[in-house]
């Protein structure tokens, strides 16, 4: 058995507790804080030219994909994206109430035969 150590008294517990009880206070983080985006809300000429010809030729297209490369508005990039996908240049892939993806469209020769 190891030798037994001398136990405190109750004023030695006291004092130690009172000594050691007020450090420093915790400090509380902010929190994270993303940048504000200021995504246009409207085509300028530029923007509509750099659309048509970039966005067809991608081959995932998404909203969030044409929000980021665009710096456009969602309301917006959806919007466009479905008025192109009615002309035809690019397909539909799957359409729910959350994510449209679209890809190009390639092999419309596939879908005549």
């Amino acid at each position: 058995m190891p030798p037994k150590v001398q136990q405190k008294t109750k004023e030695q517990k006291m004092a130690a507790a009172m000594a050691g009880g007020k450090g420093k206070k915790k400090k509380w983080s902010k929190g994270k804080s993303r940048d504000k985006v200021d995504n246009r809300v409207l085509f300028s000429k530029e923007q509509w030219e750099r659309f048509t010809s970039e966005v067809p030729k991608m081959k995932l297209i998404t909203v969030s994909a044409v929000v980021e490369k665009l710096k456009i508005n969602g309301g917006l990039a959806r919007r466009a994206l479905s008025e192109m996908a009615e002309q035809g240049t690019i397909r539909p892939v799957c359409i729910s109430r959350a994510q449209r993806i679209y890809t190009r469209n390639i092999g419309e020769d596939e879908n005549e035969e």
